[in-house]
Order: C-alpha cells, then structure tokens, then sequence
C-alpha cells in the first residue's frame, strides 16, 4: 500500500514536468465555469498560447489593454514609467458595482490605517484589497506570463462564485514589476528557441550574458528597492502602494531550476522582531490555501525555510511592517522554454501554472479571511506603538533633502526643526535640521528606518542585517527634537550667490564648498564647458556678506582672469550651478584673502576633467558597474564608457583619465597588466573597489597586506549544522564606523571626522605603511548596526576602508567597501566622487 501511494505521488509530479502537456488555456485555468466569449483571450490577441514563448514587455501591456477595453470589471491605470520609458501598468479588478463607487471604498479602507479613525471603522462589509505582484526580477518570468491568464480569468469568468469574490475583493493586478528587465531577458528566451527544444542547461538559451535580464536598466535589483525607492519603477509603486494600502500583496519569483516551489512563512527565526506575530500566523493561514491548491496539480513545495521576512526593502516584506501580508513565491525556474532538472523536463507553461494556482489561491484566501485580514490591519494601526520622536540633519542640504523625499514618499510625517540643533556634535541650522515625532500612523516603518540593531536571534539573513536610512544617507540622527511647522512637500533646495565685500562688479575669482552632495554635479557642469577650475588644499578666509567665511578642504575655485569666456557668460555659469545644483557660490573681489592661502596659491591645484571608463563583462558583478552607472549618468550628468572585459586589449586608454574596476575576477585580462601600469605611471587613476581589489594586489598594481587570520582549532560538529555556521561567519551587509582624513582629497567635502561605512565581504586589509596612504580606516569599535561575528569583528578593528598607492604620476585607490551600494548609500558617494576628481592630485 504505501509503496502503491509513493508511485502516485511520483506519477503526479513527474507527469506534469516530463511529458509535454497540450498547450491551452484548459491547461491553466478551472474548467467547471463558463468563460465570456467576448473577452479576447491570450491567444486572439498576442498569437499564441501563453506559455509558447516568452511574453515580451510590449505584448503585455498590449493583452492588458484590450482587457481593460472588452470588461466592465478591469480598469486599467499607469502609475509610472521605467528607466527605458516603459510602462507600469495596474489593473483595478472588481465587480462592475464597486467600480461605481472605487474612490469611496479607497478612502474608507485607507481609515484602516489612520490611528485616529481605525477605531471607528466597521468591517464587515468592506471589500478585501489583494495586490498580485509579478517579476520583478526581469529573468523570472513565469509570473508575468501568469499575469496574463489572471487577467483573462477574472475578466472572462462567469458564475455566482466569481461574481461574489468580485464584490468582496479589489485586486490590483500588478503584471510586471520590472519592465526593462523582463523584455530583455523575453528577447534573449525568444532568439534562442529552437523548433525542437533544446532542454541540456548547457545550453546557450539558459546561460544569458553580461548583465542579464535580472536587473533593471542601470543593472539594479529592484526587490531591494522597495525602502530606498531610488528608481522611478518604485518610486511609482510605492505610491501606489501607499495609495490602496493592501491587504495582501504577492510578490512572484522564480529560484533554481532544481528546486520545487517555495511560498512563505519564511525561516521563522528570520522575522523582523517589528513584525507581529499575527502577521506571521496569518501567512500560515494563507498558506493553507496555496498547499491544498497546488496539491490539486500535484506540484511539490516547501515552506519556512531557505527564505526570511527581515529586510524590510523587499516586496514580500515591505508590507509586513505596514498591517499588510507580504508574500513571496518561488517557483523553480526553466529559464527558457524547457529544461533538464533533478527532476525531469522542466517546461515553462508548468512554472506559470504554479504561479497562476497560487495567484488564485491568494484570492480564495483573502475572501475567506476577509474580514480577518482588514481586523488585523485596523488592530495593528490602532493599536501601533507611539513608537520615538527623531531629529536629523545636515549642513549638507543635498543629502539631507534626498534623505527627507525619500521618507515622505513612504507617507512618514515630517516637520521643521523648531530651533538650531545640536546632532553628535555638531551644530545645524533649524532650516536643515527635520523631526520625525512619535505617535503617526507610520511608526513602526520609521523604526525599521531608524533602528540601530546589533544582536540577533538568528546570524543568517537572506539579505542584509542593517538598512538604517541616516547612516546610510550620511545625515546625523539623534532621539528626541522639538517640531516646529509641518513639513509639506520638500522642494530641491536652490543655492545662492553670494558676494564679497566689495565684490560688486570686480569679479576675480568665484567659489564654492565641496560638503553640498551636487558640488561634483556642478563641477563637471563647469569642466564640461570648457571652464577651468582649481581646488583648494589648504584653508582660506574672505568676509562675505559681513560674515567670515573659511574655504577648506575641496573648495573648487573658478578664477576670473584664466578663462576663455566673457565675465558675463561666465556669471551666468556660476549662477545656474546654484539653482540646478544646489551649491552657493561666493564672489570674491581680490586675489588677497583676508586669512590663509591667497587665490594664486600653489596649494590650489588645477582639475582635470574626469575622463571615466568602467570595466564590465563576465566575472564582474554586474549591480556594482550599475551602481557607477547610475550614479554618473542620473546623479552627476557626466558621461561613462563601459567597456567588455575581452575589448579592452584593444581600446586606446588615452582617451581616459579614471578607470574603475568593481568587485569581480580579472584574470582574464592579465596580459594588458603592463598596459594598465603604463596609463597609471602616466597620470592615471584606478580605482579597484572590494574583489577587484585582489587583482590589484596580485599584480602589483596596489600596495596592502591582508590581515592575518588565526588558524582555527580543529573541532567537530555535527553536520547538520554545516550551513548555519560556515553562514554565521559572513559578514551579509552591516554599518561600520570608520575614521576619514578629511585633509585628504579622498576626504574632502566631510565635515566630521568619523563616517558611516556599509560593508557586506570579508577581505580585511591592514593599514598601509605609508602613514599618509590609508585616508578612512575602521574605528576600534566599529560596529553601528547589523550583525558581523565575533571573531570578524576582532579582524575588522583599525582596518583599512580606503588605501592609496602611489604609482609614477599616477595613483591606485583601493577601496576595500563599496562606496555607492544601492544608489542609497548617498553618505559614501563622495569618496568615490573624490577618487575620480582628484585622484591625480594626490601626492606623498
């Protein structure tokens, strides 16, 4: 008997994977309902079967148009576009009478969410809201495919049960996350099936090149920005988000190919401690329904482990500290059209079967939790923790406004300093210095925002241990605060022209600080228009305004008499800066300073303007070239070559003046080494950022030592552990305290001489002989947030962060973190900045 039942438990999940189904809607959707004729299906519109080939992003949109204009029950709404002008689509799915009347029932759920009002709201008639959330990594494409199929489900669908789910359930229909990335990766699915399928993983079909089809058009991954919001597909969705407020919001994914299908509860010792317990019994109860759904199909899976529900950047876990239900759903991935696995043939209309299944099951859910769900969601704002009154700031106004803009776009409340303040230290002017008071509906959002954790129940996490936003955007934080107005809507903050005394019509030399986060913007704004600029080395003082004004470390200073343009044209240039870049600029009227260096001044160096190539290609991480990317491009206007590692031998490098090398291997380019050490010997700057940093060493490029690790003790443990503890020892992303020379260029534009570093590798480095080459280094306590080992720790204390090597007229920045992670680490752009823009300078 049992072994009879093994056998059927066999036939039913090698059935559905080896043999090759016939491909139709019956094979997708419940065949006991009539479906309405006159909604176009899949096929009449895109000329195939879902699951044939891959959906590309453009024929997506183009099935979901056409039902949106077929149904009274779908409305169809773009709530933004992607980097490469693509839509973001969500269709609104009700019953036609609730369509009637959307706006009302938005309203009434979101007092749901409104401490002061939850109370008072009665539930039991309100309809449930379901967000179904689909690829938002571009190569884990079953979802959106499905998309398609609960598209024409609940457009086409006829019967009593529907038209009750209907009335009872919003489902925003969200088809894909990630509009760039799906595209690319359909395009590569489609060019290279065969007419036979080829299902050998050797297969070029399976193995996409440099970047791949995962990330987003600058190469990030987008699950990781649903907290920083830094890329205009979140920042839509967000809104969205904060818009409707969700019940339950699924995020669908895809793992390897030899896994089954995962669906949360994740590893429950993984859970953010901010979460509540029911949120998490709720998951449970929901995953009931996917279970009994997907054992309907006989498709195997597994819950509670391999996955958490900590960061809370993710899309499965963004909802969670929020009174809504993230879930996340992992099904193994074919990666084309049909695979070998473990297990058999995986073919890609199985993997979207899965996916549409648990889709609906998550709909069945939420209507037999209906009004469970929205209790819990009005509980867990009525009930939220008044939670800690905050006061941040900056004489940064650049940072500290990006730090604010994004806080708002997540609903927090914020409001104006009531008076100047003092944060860690150092002093802030009420105008830039905000308070986040305690008791808003947000707070236990602003908490995972602000949150300095150190200890753990768990040493595993899927991704990092610590995200906390003002370290990470460089702006001192502190408890406590007195508010004054409520902040509304924060604009870019314009700079000024200031003048002199005496400055009036006798420009000589213009200036500005390099503290502000645009100042690189407005430099290369400058050097782009042919304008020569210098940089201060050592202090200088003017009164201006009546005020005593010091130039320090990094002040770029644009000298009147040297240029080639008109005085005129000239202030024009320096006047736009301060409006599009946000930096003041002070005119100066004599070459004499009132206190320091004067204007002409050996100790002011002239620029160069950077000239930047970056490597890219396999073996290179790809997220780490986008981050440079991103930041050039959107962040300082300033153009970037991005070269193939297998052209390089072939590329003139006299046309650059900085290279960066990201983390990655480059062995495959050891030949050109002698190539590279004649540009640097030249003038030029190579900046080697975490693995590419070995590659350096090993060539002789840069100049470190590691640090010496003790050898461990033998010891026996039981295997079964084996994962836990080997993953104990990785250092999966904390923030660290590290010390800066902000008289170093590599330093300048800081203000304070201790900074926040994120850091998520285990290569420590030991500080460099040199006593003038080793510019930011940790602290003797260097842990701010996040977990990192014992023994880690230990290895980490008076390490190097940043190292410089000297090389002919040239220089290697070695910088053992990386400086731009996520496009949110605004606080550490400016090493790299600096790295670039005065690397050259840089002397012993």
């Amino acid at each position: 008997m049992k072994k009879t039942l093994l056998i059927l438990l066999t036939i039913s999940w090698w059935v559905p994977l080896m043999a090759q189904p016939t491909i139709n809607l019956k094979y997708y959707l419940p065949q006991n309902i009539q479906y309405d004729t006159k909604i176009p299906t899949p096929k009449s519109v895109l000329g195939y079967e879902v699951g044939e080939w891959h959906v590309s992003h453009d024929q997506l949109v183009y099935y979901m148009r056409a039902i949106a204009q077929a149904s009274d029950r779908v409305v169809l709404e773009e709530y933004a576009r992607s980097h490469e002008n693509r839509p973001l689509l969500i269709l609104k799915i009700t019953s036609p009478a609730n369509h009637q009347n959307l706006e009302q029932i938005r309203q009434k759920h979101l007092e749901l969410c409104d401490p002061a009002k939850a109370g008072g709201v009665n539930t039991d008639d309100m309809p449930v809201v379901v967000w179904s959330g689909h690829s938002i990594h571009g190569n884990e494409p079953s979802g959106s495919n499905a998309a398609i199929l609960e598209a024409y489900y609940w457009a086409a669908a006829q019967g009593d049960a529907v038209n009750k789910v209907l009335d009872n359930t919003i489902i925003l229909l969200d088809p894909c996350f990630n509009p760039d990335g799906l595209h690319r990766f359909a395009t590569w699915a489609n060019m290279h099936k065969s007419k036979n399928l080829v299902t050998d993983p050797a297969s070029r079909e399976f193995n996409e090149v440099f970047p791949k089809g995962r990330t987003n058009h600058y190469w990030f991954d987008l699950n990781r920005d649903w907290l920083p919001v830094q890329h205009p597909e979140s920042q839509g969705r967000i809104k969205k988000f904060q818009q409707w407020r969700p019940n339950i919001l699924t995020d669908h994914h895809e793992m390897g190919t030899n896994a089954s299908y995962f669906f949360q509860p994740g590893i429950p010792a993984r859970t953010n401690p901010l979460t509540p317990q029911m949120n998490q019994d709720l998951t449970a109860e929901i995953a009931r329904f996917h279970g009994k759904a997907l054992d309907k199909i006989g498709s195997l899976y597994f819950t509670k482990e391999g996955f958490d529900d900590y960061y809370y950047g993710k899309g499965s876990t963004y909802p969670d500290v929020q009174g809504s239900i993230g879930i996340l759903f992992e099904q193994a991935s074919s990666r084309g059209h049909a695979q070998q696995s473990i297990h058999g043939v995986l073919r890609f209309p199985f993997t979207i079967r899965n996916q549409f299944t648990t889709a609906m099951s998550t709909v069945e859910a939420a209507n037999v939790l209906r009004k469970k769900l929205l209790d819990y969601q009005k509980n867990f704002h009525k009930n939220a923790p008044k939670g800690k009154t905050y006061v941040f700031g900056s004489n940064d106004k650049g940072r500290t406004y990006q730090l604010v803009k994004m806080m708002q776009q997540h609903k927090i409340t914020i409001h104006q300093a009531a008076s100047d303040v003092t944060i860690q230290g150092q002093k802030i002017k009420k105008e830039n210095a905000y308070v986040v008071p305690a008791g808003q509906a947000q707070s236990r959002l602003i908490s995972g925002m602000f949150q300095v954790q150190t200890e753990y129940k768990d040493s595993l996490f899927y991704d990092v241990s610590a995200w906390t936003m003002p370290y990470a955007f460089g702006v001192p934080f502190q408890e406590g605060g007195s508010k004054g107005a409520k902040l509304e809507e924060i604009k870019f903050p314009a700079g000024k022209m200031k003048w002199a005394i005496g400055g009036q019509h006798n420009e000589v030399a213009y200036v500005f600080r390099w503290n502000n986060y645009y100042a690189p913007r407005a430099l290369y704004r400058l050097q782009k228009k042919g304008i020569k600029t210098k940089v201060v080395t050592e202090n200088f003082t003017f009164n201006v305004e009546g005020n005593s004004e010091s130039f320090s470390y990094g002040a770029i200073l644009v000298p009147v008499g040297i240029q080639k343009m008109s005085k005129n044209a000239l202030f024009k240039e320096m006047e736009a800066i301060t409006q599009q870049d946000g930096v003041d600029v002070y005119v100066l009227h004599k070459g004499l300073a009132d206190k320091g260096r004067d204007l002409g001044s050996s100790s002011i160096r002239a620029l160069h303007q950077p000239k930047v190539m970056v490597l890219a290609g396999q073996g290179v991480t790809s997220y780490d070239v986008g981050e440079v990317w991103h930041l050039l491009d959107t962040r300082y206007d300033m153009p970037v070559t991005i070269v193939d590692k297998y052209r390089f031998s072939r590329v003139n490098l006299g046309k650059y003046n900085v290279i960066v090398m990201v983390n990655g291997r480059y062995n495959d380019i050891n030949d050109d080494t002698q190539k590279i050490k004649n540009w640097v010997r030249k003038g030029g700057t190579l900046i080697t950022i975490k693995g590419a940093n070995r590659w350096a060493k090993n060539v002789g490029l840069a100049s470190f030592k590691y640090v010496k690790k003790q050898p461990a003790k033998p010891v026996v443990h039981p295997y079964v552990t084996r994962r836990n503890r080997r993953g104990a020892q990785r250092i999966g992303g904390a923030i660290f305290e590290a010390n800066i020379d902000i008289t170093h260029p590599i330093g300048y534009g800081y203000e304070r001489d201790k900074i926040p570093v994120f850091r998520n590798h285990e290569l420590f480095v030991n500080k460099s002989i040199s006593p003038y080459a080793t510019p930011v280094y940790y602290t003797q306590s260097p842990l701010l947030s996040g977990y990192i080992s014992k023994p880690n720790l230990k290895y980490l204390q008076n390490t190097a962060s940043v190292i410089v090597s000297k090389r002919g007229r040239g220089v290697v920045v070695s910088m053992l973190d990386n400086p731009n992670f996520r496009a949110f680490w605004y606080g550490t752009n400016k090493l790299f900045a600096n790295a670039m823009f005065f690397g050259h300078i840089i002397g012993w």
